[in-house]
């Protein structure tokens, strides 16, 4: 960098070191010393785009590049007042982002992946998370893909086309916060949105080979204006590695009075060796099904691990009911959030959404208590695990990237899946716990596919989690590898 005392124009990047390359933690932090300019920034995003979107579907509803480029330019001009007042810049200050189709942004359209709004008029006003990325620097330049309604794993929707994957563009990115996972991996966007229930941000990174986190409840303000009182569906950052997404966790993890569950303060996070570390790991997340490739690299990842130092113990909490447990919540949540539409007459929708509002709508009181008392169980049986040790580390997905014909995967290792979502088990049942989750990257198949792990951590603890994977991170150096040549 420039010394920061330095008052004059900011440095050219060189061609050889494309910016779209730096990470977020980078950028930003360039942006505000003015080694590069935030217009550069752009311009080189916008390029990257313009290059790669094409074939993968990722960045939609995109704004015309000239006001993108005057958001830029109305950055560097704050970045200039800023050193002039001694002032500092927030985090995100001069980064580009698309925010996930599902969430407003004013101006731009919010389709839902859906053919019942494809014709949508742009929001006028901004979601609680558009809101908080303007707060924290951050400059929208679009929305990302999503399936219909955000349903499901796999990104696919009659309005704007299947999302593939950067790894290998014959398989789906992975869903629902797909077209943020495919923008990262291709270097589009450093930094990025998404939202899960059953692993909506988590199946994506582990096909991409980028991280995503599913925060505790309550530590972003998740639903389309921040009033979601259910621990079930959180809001939470995606990123190229877990250093980008500390810094991303820092910028919308605020306590604000006005949103239901926004009462912790963050916990401080100190640097983690592995040596010592004490992992809890689990090959299948209570004898889930798992594709011999997707075990042979796992089980290569808990060797890697132990061999740099780590105590690596079979241990994992009780999971028995938890299957029944998350459906019965989640189509619930499709029922309160589905139902004025479908009650309507609105047309368009996939019958498996329709489905899961109707499932919903007939859920009785005793099957909710019953789940909400299964839920509360694993919650306390996850912190009991982790009791015990420092985090518990889970396969992210049972298979790698599937074919991007594919509506859901219905077979693994000999095992039938006869709905969407009975084969992402593996993140619904985490889910359940309510506890944190990181994924990141535990290493690639024989053929260069990517392989992902969940690492849990306790409720609250998003800044030690995301230290420890860190430091998995730097040390295996698996998050490094991208699909971009």
């Amino acid at each position: 960098m420039t010394d920061t005392t330095n008052t004059t124009a900011p440095e050219q990047a060189t061609a050889t070191d494309h910016l779209a390359d730096w990470s977020a933690v980078r950028l930003a932090d360039a942006v505000a010393s003015r080694e590069v300019s935030a217009v550069e920034v752009m311009r080189a995003h916008l390029e990257r785009i313009e290059e790669r979107n094409p074939s993968l579907r990722a960045v939609v509803s995109q704004q015309p590049d000239s006001v993108s480029l005057a958001a830029a330019e109305a950055a560097d001009r704050r970045t200039a007042e800023a050193r002039t007042a001694g002032d500092p810049l927030p985090l995100l200050h001069g980064l580009p982002t698309a925010v996930k189709d599902l969430m407003d942004v004013a101006g731009l359209p919010t389709t839902n992946g859906s053919a019942a709004f494809a014709d949508a008029q742009p929001a006028r006003h901004d979601s609680v998370l558009a809101t908080l990325l303007r707060g924290a620097g951050a400059i929208i330049i679009g929305k990302t893909n999503t399936p219909e309604m955000g349903q499901g794993v796999l990104t696919f929707n009659p309005v704007f086309g299947t999302t593939v994957n950067p790894w290998d563009t014959t398989r789906h990115a992975g869903g629902s916060s797909g077209g943020a996972a495919a923008a990262l991996a291709a270097r589009m966007l450093p930094i990025a949105d998404g939202s899960d229930s059953g692993g909506s941000l988590r199946y994506p990174a582990a096909f991409c080979n980028v991280v995503g986190v599913r925060p505790s409840p309550g530590r972003v303000p998740s639903g389309r204006t921040g009033n979601a009182w259910t621990p079930h569906g959180v809001t939470g950052p995606m990123a190229r590695d877990s250093a980008d997404a500390a810094r991303f966790m820092s910028a919308l993890g605020v306590e604000r009075p006005v949103w239901p569950m926004s009462v912790m303060t963050p916990h401080p996070a100190r640097p983690v060796e592995l040596a010592g570390l004490r992992i809890a790991w689990s090959d299948d997340a209570g004898g889930l099904p798992i594709d011999p490739a997707v075990r042979a690299v796992h089980r290569a990842f808990a060797e890697q691990l132990a061999a740099l130092g780590a105590v690596v113990v079979s241990d994992e909490p009780d999971f028995a009911g938890a299957d029944e447990a998350w459906e019965t919540i989640e189509t619930f949540e499709f029922f309160l959030g589905g139902r004025h539409a479908v009650d309507a007459g609105a047309t368009g929708f996939r019958p498996d959404y329709v489905r899961n509002v109707e499932q919903g709508r007939a859920t009785s009181a005793t099957q909710l208590a019953d789940a909400y008392e299964r839920r509360t169980r694993m919650y306390r049986d996850t912190a009991a695990v982790l009791d015990r040790h420092d985090v518990l580390v889970l396969p992210a997905t049972p298979v790698v990237a599937p074919s991007a014909d594919l509506e859901w995967v219905d077979e693994v290792d000999g095992h039938r899946f006869d709905r969407y979502f009975t084969w992402q088990m593996l993140a619904n049942r985490l889910t359940l716990t309510a506890h944190p989750v990181v994924v990141t990257s535990a290493g690639f198949t024989p053929e260069g596919l990517p392989v992902g792990v969940q690492v849990v951590g306790r409720y609250g603890r998003e800044a030690e989690l995301l230290a420890v994977t860190r430091a998995i991170e730097e040390a295996t150096g698996w998050i490094r590898r991208s699909p971009v040549r």
